[in-house]
C-alpha cells in the first residue's frame, strides 16, 4: 500500500488548457516548416506563421480569462502557472511576432532573407516567450528564455551579402552566452544552497532561514542570477551588445530584440524577484542598475547619428526606466506587501507601454526607409513629414510617446506610473533621477522629431515609395551595382541575379496603424494595464 501511495504521489496530472497558448505558439512553428516544405511558396509560409501568431495571442486570451491555472505540480509547487500576468506576457509575444512578420514582407520578399527559416525561427522566439511568462521553476525560467533568445542569433545574422548583420550576429552569439552561462551557473549554486528549484519553494526558504543568506554560496548564486538576467534587459554595464546588434540587424529583427526580447528579459528578472530572491538583497543591486541604465543609456544616445542606434541607446535608457520600481525594494518601506505589488505591476506595465511605442516607432522607420535598407541617419529622414506626412506623424507621435509627452499618452502615464510607485515605497530620490532622465531624453527624441519636418538635407532620398529615385544602398552586397527605384531593387548589374518586382508594402501601414492605435488607446486606458499586471 504504501509503494502504491509513493508511486500515486509523483504521478503529475498535465491541464492542457493551461498548456493550449504554448501547443499554439509550437504548433506554429511546426506548419510553417512543413509549408516551407511541401508548398514552398514564401507567401504561404508567411501567412501560416501570421495566422498561428494570431491563433496563439487568441488562445492566451481564451487561457488568462478563465482564472490562473497549473500543471506539472508536485505538491503546492508548479512549474507553470497561466494567470492574468502570463496570459498578457503571451499575448504581447504573439501580437509582437505577427507584427514583425508583417514588417518583415518587404525584406522576404526582396530576397534578402530565406522565408521558411525566417518565419520558423520567429515562431520557436514565440514560444519561448509564451512559456516564459509562465514559468514557475528556474529550469522552465531558463529554457523558455532561452528559447526566446536563441533563434535571435540566427535571425540577426540571416541578412544575405551583409558583414554588418554578420558581426552583429556574432557579438550577440557570444555575449549571450556569457549571460547564459552566468545564469545557469547562479541557477546551479542556488539549487545546492537550497535544495528547489520552484521559485516559490525558494523564496520561502530563504525567507524562513535567514543564515542560508548568509552563506557565500548563496551571495554568489543571486549575484550571478542577477548579472545574467541584467545582459538580457541590456543593462549598464551589461548593455554594449545592444546597439551594435541592433543596427547590424535587419530592421524588422531589431524591432523584435527591441521589444518582444527585452520584455523576456523583464519577465524573466520580476520573476526570481518577485518570487525567489530576497528583496533586501536584490534591491540595492536593481536601484544601482536603474540609476547607470537610464543616465548612461541617455547621455549615450544624446551622440547617436545613426538612427537604429539612436533607438538602441534609446531602449537602454527605458530599460532602466523599466528596473526603477524594483530598486524601492531597498528601503525597507518599499518592501511592504502593498509597495511591492505596485512596483511589480508598474514594472510590468511600463514593458508593455514601452514595446507598443517602440514597435510602432520600428514600423515608422520601416515605412520611412527603402525595402531591405539599414535604419540610416538621423539625416536621412530629415524631411520626411514633406514626402510622407502620415507615416512621419505615426513616428513622431511614438518618439513623443517614449519621451513621456503628450499627446502620447501612453508613455506619458507609464512614467508617471514609474514615479508614483516609487513614491509609494518611499524612494523619492529614485523618483528624482527618473525625472530628471527623461528631461535628457527629451533632447534625441525632440531633435529626431524635429528632423523630420525640417528642411531636407542634400543627400539622396531614402523613403520608401518615392517613384524614380535611385538610391544606393550599403545594406546591400558590396559591388552589386543594385539601384533602388520605388524603395525596392530592380537590377542587379552583372545578369547573375534578377530583377525584383516591386513590393508593396502595405503590411507595413497596417502594423504601423495598428501599432499607433494601440498606443493612442493604452493612453487613454493605462488602469486597464495596471490591473491586468497587479493580478
Amino acid at each position: 500500500m504504501s509503494e502504491q501511495i509513493m508511486g500515486a504521489s509523483v504521478v503529475q496530472s498535465v491541464d492542457n488548457v493551461a498548456l493550449l497558448p504554448a501547443y499554439l505558439a509550437a504548433g506554429t512553428a511546426v506548419l510553417v516548416l512543413l509549408a516551407d516544405l511541401l508548398v514552398a511558396r514564401g507567401r504561404v509560409t508567411l501567412a501560416t506563421a501570421a495566422v498561428g501568431a494570431a491563433a496563439t495571442a487568441l488562445g492566451a486570451v481564451l487561457v488568462g480569462t478563465r482564472g490562473e491555472r497549473r500543471t506539472f505540480c508536485v505538491g503546492p509547487d508548479c512549474s507553470y502557472v497561466f494567470g492574468g500576468r502570463a496570459a498578457l506576457v503571451a499575448v504581447v509575444v504573439a501580437l509582437l511576432t505577427l507584427g514583425v512578420l508583417a514588417l518583415s514582407g518587404p525584406l522576404l520578399r526582396a530576397g534578402q532573407s530565406p522565408t521558411g527559416e525566417y518565419c520558423f525561427l520567429l515562431a520557436c522566439s514565440m514560444t519561448g516567450g509564451v512559456v516564459l511568462g509562465a514559468a514557475g521553476d528556474l529550469i522552465t525560467l531558463i529554457v523558455a528564455l532561452e528559447t526566446l533568445t536563441l533563434p535571435l542569433y540566427v535571425l540577426v545574422g540571416l541578412r544575405r551579402g551583409s558583414l554588418a548583420s554578420a558581426e552583429a550576429a556574432v557579438t550577440f552569439f557570444v555575449v549571450s552566452v556569457v549571460a547564459t552561462t552566468l545564469t545557469l551557473l547562479g541557477a546551479a549554486l542556488l539549487y545546492a544552497a537550497t535544495g528547489g528549484l520552484h521559485l516559490g519553494r525558494i523564496g520561502t526558504l530563504l525567507a524562513d532561514r535567514p543564515e542560508v543568506l548568509d552563506l557565500p554560496l548563496t551571495t554568489a548564486a543571486v549575484a550571478l542570477i542577477l548579472l545574467g538576467l541584467a545582459f538580457k534587459v541590456a543593462a549598464v554595464p551589461f548593455h554594449a551588445w545592444a546597439p551594435a546588434t541592433y543596427d547590424g540587424a535587419p530592421l524588422p529583427v531589431a524591432a523584435y530584440l527591441s521589444t518582444a526580447s527585452k520584455l523576456g528579459g523583464v519577465v524573466a528578472l520580476l520573476a526570481v524577484v518577485q518570487y525567489a530572491l530576497p528583496a533586501d538583497v536584490t534591491g540595492p543591486v536593481l536601484a544601482l542598475l536603474a540609476v547607470l541604465t537610464m543616465t548612461v543609456g541617455n547621455l549615450v544616445a544624446l551622440r547617436q547619428r545613426r538612427t537604429v542606434r539612436l533607438l538602441a541607446w534609446s531602449s537602454v535608457a527605458q530599460a532602466g526606466y523599466i528596473l526603477a520600481p524594483l530598486g524601492a525594494l531597498a528601503l525597507a518601506s518599499g518592501r511592504t506587501a502593498d509597495a511591492r505589488t505596485a512596483a511589480y505591476a508598474a514594472a510590468v506595465a511600463y514593458a508593455v507601454f514601452f514595446v507598443v511605442l517602440e514597435l510602432a516607432a520600428f514600423a515608422a522607420v520601416v515605412a520611412l526607409r527603402p525595402a531591405g535598407a539599414d535604419g540610416g541617419t538621423v539625416d536621412d529622414l530629415r524631411g520626411a513629414a514633406r514626402r510622407h506626412p502620415w507615416r512621419a506623424a505615426a513616428l513622431g507621435l511614438a518618439l513623443i510617446g517614449l519621451a513621456g509627452l503628450p499627446p502620447g499618452l501612453a508613455g506619458l502615464f507609464a512614467k508617471v506610473t514609474v514615479v508614483r510607485s516609487l513614491l509609494d515605497g518611499g524612494a523619492g530620490w529614485l523618483a528624482v533621477v527618473v525625472a530628471v532622465n527623461a528631461v535628457i531624453g527629451l533632447a534625441y527624441y525632440l531633435r529626431l522629431t524635429a528632423a523630420l519636418w525640417s528642411a531636407p538635407s542634400g543627400g539622396p532620398a531614402l523613403a520608401s515609395g518615392t517613384p524614380g529615385r535611385a538610391v544606393d544602398d550599403p545594406a546591400l552586397p558590396a559591388g552589386a551595382g543594385a539601384r533602388l527605384v520605388g524603395a525596392v531593387p530592380v537590377g542587379v548589374a552583372g545578369g547573375g541575379t534578377p530583377a525584383v518586382a516591386p513590393v508593396r508594402a502595405w503590411t507595413v501601414g497596417v502594423v504601423l496603424a495598428v501599432a499607433t492605435a494601440v498606443a493612442l488607446l493604452l493612453g487613454f486606458a493605462p488602469q486597464f494595464v495596471l490591473d491586468i499586471t497587479a493580478r
